[in-house]
Parts: structure tokens; sequence; C-alpha cells
């Protein structure tokens, strides 16, 4: 069975998913004149003028850190030794390449959930892909078949990938049995799944960038500790990242796709930038200004955040340490401990499971908070319905945390590459209406005056959304 999702893995990410993430973000940047880089000033303006929550939605800051609570997770830490296993130091050179092209993707997606985002029965608003499929392109079938796609991988596979590692982590750093880190997770994840979206929100908003700006600070402070080493670090991992180390053996062209495909791999899996997750938490939210744009610029910041500050940020680590992961990603976490410990001493070892129970925690309430949402869209939101999901999201949590399942990684690249194509797809069929978000607000900031989204100036556009989803919107 692992052979045959990894069979699926390598022809979907081998022969498929590099070029189209590639393709998207060049079209997606040619398709908005290259909006998001041309009024990148404008990133910091728009978090910082939608600090406070607006009945029925949240703030951009909370949206934000929803979507980062979701990226920050295994990913960052034993899926960047994952990539060191199968691609090499160059493959993290292609992880920064992608979160360039994952930035362009992350603008476009999430533009469109924050355009034809509505109002669930209870006031709060709602939207993602799901909801542009069904709208934008009047397809329900593909928004209920990414939503199946969506709660499968993170309902269900990504949680038990995160409960992996936290119970290896802590069996490392402290000896716990696994079944005791699993219970206090689940637990603990219990709690907050019955809080709410705004609740959780709250939440994440204080929690999130603490826990990422304790490993960015320790881990960037660690490689500065060793700033001699740095330097030849880096050349390897630009060396690495064309096979100029291996054109002498003849293994070039074969390093060469192996580090492209794993450094996609990994970043999508970290930064999630055209998956279709994000795009959930960017609809929730009441931006100002009052524009689909500056939600598309306050979810661009995760994709930094996550890949070129957190990501960055373990692989220096592991490269400073000089270890070669040679235990496959389900070993990851162990090795980043092993490398820190390295570096450090012995402290770092359970420096490192607290970061990763944090990261694994809120990964997987946010997880479950993305299903929720879906389960809506499919009309399948009974009291009966979310607690199946509930009980399904926390047995797994259970069960990656009593066995370590390598199957698991490798269902999780086919369920990541099977959600991206159908978001992709969706996406690339509405990039006119990208197209004209991106010049209107262009057209605004040229006049002087604060971009404001006005559906009468397009009326083919307005059919589409949900009755009173801009009608509350001032008018400057």
């Amino acid at each position: 069975m692992p052979e045959f999702f990894s069979f699926i893995s390598e022809i979907l990410w081998g022969s498929l998913m590099v070029y189209l993430l590639a393709a998207a973000g060049i079209w997606f940047a040619f398709r908005s004149r290259f909006v998001p880089f041309r009024f990148i000033r404008d990133f910091g303006q728009s978090l910082k003028s939608s600090r406070v929550a607006q009945p029925g939605a949240l703030s951009s800051y909370q949206a934000l850190c929803l979507s980062l609570a979701t990226r920050l997770g295994s990913g960052n830490l034993a899926g960047v030794a994952f990539a060191l296993t199968t691609g090499g130091p160059g493959a993290i050179f292609w992880m920064w390449v992608s979160a360039i092209i994952g930035m362009i993707i992350s603008f476009a997606e999430c533009s469109l959930a924050q355009l034809y985002k509505e109002r669930d029965d209870n006031q709060q608003l709602r939207g993602g892909p799901a909801w542009y499929m069904e709208r934008g392109l009047g397809m329900r079938w593909m928004g209920v078949l990414f939503s199946i796609f969506l709660l499968l991988t993170y309902g269900l596979v990504f949680n038990t990938i995160q409960s992996t590692a936290m119970a290896q982590a802590a069996r490392y750093a402290w000896n716990v049995p696994g079944f005791i880190s699993g219970i206090v997770l689940a637990a603990c994840a219990f709690l907050f799944m019955l809080k709410g979206l705004n609740n959780v929100a709250r939440l994440m908003q204080w929690m999130v960038p603490v826990m990422a700006l304790a490993w960015i600070v320790v881990s960037f402070g660690v490689s500065l500790w060793h700033a001699n080493l740095l330097p030849a670090v880096l050349v390897n991992i630009v060396k690495s990242a064309f096979g100029w180390q291996e054109a002498a053996t003849g293994t070039m062209a074969y390093t060469l796709s192996q580090a492209i495909t794993s450094g996609f791999q990994r970043s999508m899996l970290a930064n999630e930038a055209g998956m279709g997750s994000s795009p959930n938490a960017a609809a929730t939210a009441a931006s100002w200004p009052p524009h689909p744009v500056a939600q598309g610029f306050v979810q661009m910041i995760g994709v930094v955040t996550d890949t070129f500050l957190v990501c960055t940020a373990s692989a220096l680590i592991l490269l400073l340490a000089g270890t070669a992961p040679a235990t496959g990603a389900i070993g990851g976490t162990q090795l980043m401990q092993q490398a820190m410990v390295s570096l450090t001493g012995s402290w770092g070892a359970g420096f490192v499971a607290v970061i990763v129970a944090l990261f694994a925690f809120t990964s997987i309430v946010a997880n479950y908070t993305y299903a929720e949402n879906n389960l809506i869209f499919l009309r399948r939101n009974s009291a009966r319905n979310i607690w199946v999901l509930r009980t399904a999201v926390l047995l797994m949590v259970l069960i990656g945390s009593f066995f370590s399942l390598p199957l698991i990684w490798h269902i999780a690249d086919v369920m990541m590459a099977l959600m991206a194509i159908t978001n992709l797809t969706a996406i690339l069929l509405l990039s006119p209406v990208v197209r004209v978000l991106a010049r209107d607000y262009q057209r605004q900031r040229k006049l002087g005056v604060m971009p404001v989204f006005d559906p009468k100036r397009y009326p083919e556009i307005k059919r589409q959304l949900a009755p009173g989803s801009w009608d509350d919107i001032p008018r400057s």
C-alpha cells in the first residue's frame, strides 16, 4: 500500500503539480499586472487597518493567524527534513522559489474567497474555494468535490501527521509514552472544537505569533551563533539547487528534478498556497479597506512568514548541524531535535518538543475549523454530523500518537495534490475576475482614494454574489 501511494504521488508531483503551480503563478502575475508586488507597501496597512473584529466577522489579523495556525505544523520541521532527505540542500532553494509563486496564487485564491463570501444562518461570514466554485463558476459539483477532499485531508490525514510528530518529539525529549501525548493533545483540541469560530480566532491571534516568534528567534539566534558556517551552507543550497555538484557524475538531471519536486511539495505542505485551505480563513474577515484585494495582500503575509522565516529557520538548523536525514519524514522531528541538541545542548530537544506540541495543537484546532466550514457548504452541518466530524478528528489524533504510519505521508501528498488540482483549476477559470479585482484596486490607488469594491460597476460579477454580501460596505 505505501508503494502504491508513493507511486501516485510521484506521478502527480513529478509530472503535473510542479508545472501547474509554476504556470498558475506566472499566469496570475501577468493577469494582475504584478499588483501584489507593486503595492507591497499596502500589506502592512491592510493588516493594521482591520485589527478589530466586526459582528459576524473576523478581523484581518485574526483571519491571518487562523490560516497561519494550519500552515505552522509538522511540515515546518519534519517536512523540511523530508525535503532534505529526498531533494538534498537544493530543495530549500526551490522551496523559496515555490513560495514566491505561492504568494501570487495565495493572492488570487484569497481575493476570490473574500469576493464570494456569504453569511450563514448565524450571520457569520463563510466562504472558500467551494463557494467561489459554486457562485463564480456555477459548478456546485466541483465545490462538493473540493469539500470532500478537504474534509478527508484536514479532518483526517493532516491531524494524524500532527499527533505523530508531537508524540515522537515528547518521547524523544522526555520519554513520554505516545498514548499519553495523544490523550492530552486530543483533550485540549476537543475543548476548543466546542468554542466556535470566533473563540478559536481569539485564541490564535495571540498564540500563533508567540509560538512562531519563539521558533524564529531561537533558530536564527542559534544560526547566527554559528555564523562562520553560514556562508558554506548557503553556497551548498544554491549549488545543490541546480545539480552543479553532481554534474561530473552524470546525475545532475536526476538531482535537479528531485530538488525541485521536493522543494515544491514541502513548500505547499507548509504554506498551503494553491491548496485552497487559507481561503477558508480569508472569507471570514471583514477587510479594511473594503476590497477583496486587501485580504489577498494580508494572506500573502502568511506565505512569507511560513516559508521564508519558519521553514528557513528549520533548514538552517538541520544544515548547520551537518546531519543527513536518512530516516525519512517520519523521523524528521527527531532529526530536528538531534540537530538542535548538537548545536545548543540537551535543552534543545525539549525546546523542539514544546514547539512541535504548540504547532500540532493549533493546527488540529484550525484544521477542524476548516473541515466544519466545508461541512456547512455541503449542508450537512447537523448536530449529529458535527459530532461525527469531531469524533473522527479526535480518533485520528489518537491513532497518530499510537502508531508511526509512513503511509500517512504518502496519502497526504496525494490528497494535497488532489485538493490543489481542483482549486487551481477553479481559480484559473476565474482568472478574469482576479484581473478585474486587481485593476479595480489599482485604478482607485492611482486616483489617490481608498479602494472600495463596488459590485454595481461590474453587473456580471454582482449577479454571482451572495445577496447583501457587499451591500453594507460604506462608499467613499
